[in-house]
């Protein structure tokens, strides 16, 4: 008899239970459906445009697409909100079409901050309610010889269970290098770019860090599909200084201390990158020269499509080549003229050849590892999220990568 009323006991708890988790379930619904028809922005991430030492760009979207757009911030923490000078910007306003309906976009940019100084932001439609939370971020010193920095690639989420591996694949990246300043993702963001539901668990798994560290983004062929690639370029405020013709805000380049990083978009317009990319490295007087791409030069296979990319990179002395697309690791030899670099110097000075890294995947999609070739100095599939830590001091660059475990799996310095 006690053991029958202890099942009835135990039976009314798991349904008591089953009930308070659909009641949540359901207030999450109710959230989501009110976000979804507001002005409140969701997918909010932050990238430079501009000079690293004296701006930051912003992107959100909202439910509601004639929603206004403004975002606010002040030097210091949040608290200055109430005490401080707040400076106040009106969002650039479009709408984009996607499959659960039209949605607001809404683009700023501040200028004229103070290197080297923390400020404190808020995004919303300038309604009471339509905030967002409170993020911070720090511009870059005014005369700095050092960087740190994340590489991540092909995220490819297809459902949440992938997108909570991207996320604590960033979440680690940050706890091994907390000190890094900006994010670089080398393309393939979600398996499907044109369900927004993919974007919005992309954005939720690493809102807080993306909403307050720059997410600088490559395009991969799952973010540019037949020519198409609103649904990407929608996500972010990019530097429009890229190669006449191709889509803004899949080519750019930016600089942060002594680095200057060039972003290629493989999937189109090849020659006029080609063309933009001899006369961005050309101008740059950064000491330190990083290239990212998707598809890769040399990774576990080549695309021969973008050849005459790395002549352009031996001409210019490109130290690093970030890449993507093939969800393996590989690191090649220095590699010059398509040959590996043995140390001797030519008669033009010294020959140290470019570096070219896979750095896997951060998602939950791994390929078998490809056939080895010559290039290859590591080459290996572990099939588990990885990253890689990026950080010039002065005459030295040093990269390593991980894996979402915290074990470091590849490690090497360039020298000038």
């Amino acid at each position: 008899m006690k053991d029958f009323k202890l099942l009835i006991i135990i039976g009314i708890i798991i349904i008591v239970l089953i009930i308070a988790a659909a009641a949540i379930e359901r207030l999450k619904t109710e959230r989501t459906a009110a976000t979804a028809s507001s002005g409140v922005p969701y997918n909010l991430v932050t990238t430079f445009k501009g000079d690293a030492r004296s701006s930051r760009a912003f992107t959100w979207y909202t439910g509601d697409p004639g929603a206004d757009g403004w975002l606010e911030i002040v030097k210091g923490s949040p608290s200055s909100f109430a005490e401080g000078a707040v400076i106040r910007t009106k969002a650039v306003h479009s709408v984009v079409k996607t499959d659960s309906g039209k949605k607001g976009v809404h683009k700023a940019e501040i200028t004229g901050l103070e290197p080297g100084t923390m400020y404190s932001y808020r995004a919303g439609s300038g309604t009471d309610g339509e905030w967002s939370g409170t993020f911070q971020f720090s511009t870059a010193e005014k005369d700095s010889g050092s960087v740190t920095f994340i590489n991540v690639t092909d995220s490819q989420g297809a459902s949440a269970a992938d997108f909570k591996l991207w996320g604590r694949t960033l979440d680690k990246a940050f706890q091994i290098f907390p000190e890094a300043q900006f994010i670089v993702h080398n393309g393939d963001f979600t398996e499907e770019p044109g369900e927004s539901g993919l974007w919005n668990k992309f954005f939720s798994n690493a809102q807080g860090i993306v909403g307050s560290i720059p997410l600088m983004p490559v395009t991969g062929n799952h973010d540019e599909i037949d020519g198409q690639t609103e649904e990407f370029t929608s996500h972010f405020n990019l530097p429009d200084n890229g190669a006449k013709g191709s889509v803004p805000g899949t080519a750019y380049s930016f600089d942060y201390g002594p680095v200057h990083v060039a972003v290629l978009n493989t999937e189109s317009h090849l020659k006029a990158q080609t063309k933009w990319l001899k006369e961005d490295l050309a101008g740059t007087d950064k000491p330190w020269k990083i290239v990212a791409m998707h598809r890769p030069a040399y990774g576990g296979s080549t695309y021969k499509k973008i050849e005459d990319w790395t002549a352009v990179f031996d001409k210019y002395g490109v130290d690093l080549v970030l890449q993507g697309h093939n969800h393996e690791y590989s690191r090649s030899y220095p590699l010059l003229g398509g040959k590996i670099v043995s140390g001797q110097k030519s008669a033009a000075g010294a020959a140290k050849g470019t570096v070219y890294v896979v750095t896997n995947a951060s998602g939950g999609k791994f390929n078998e590892k490809k056939t080895e070739q010559f290039y290859h100095k590591v080459h290996f599939q572990n099939e588990k999220q990885m990253f890689a830590g990026i950080s010039v001091r002065g005459n030295q660059l040093t990269y390593q990568a991980y894996d979402v475990d915290g074990s470091k799996l590849d490690e090497f310095v360039l020298k000038h």
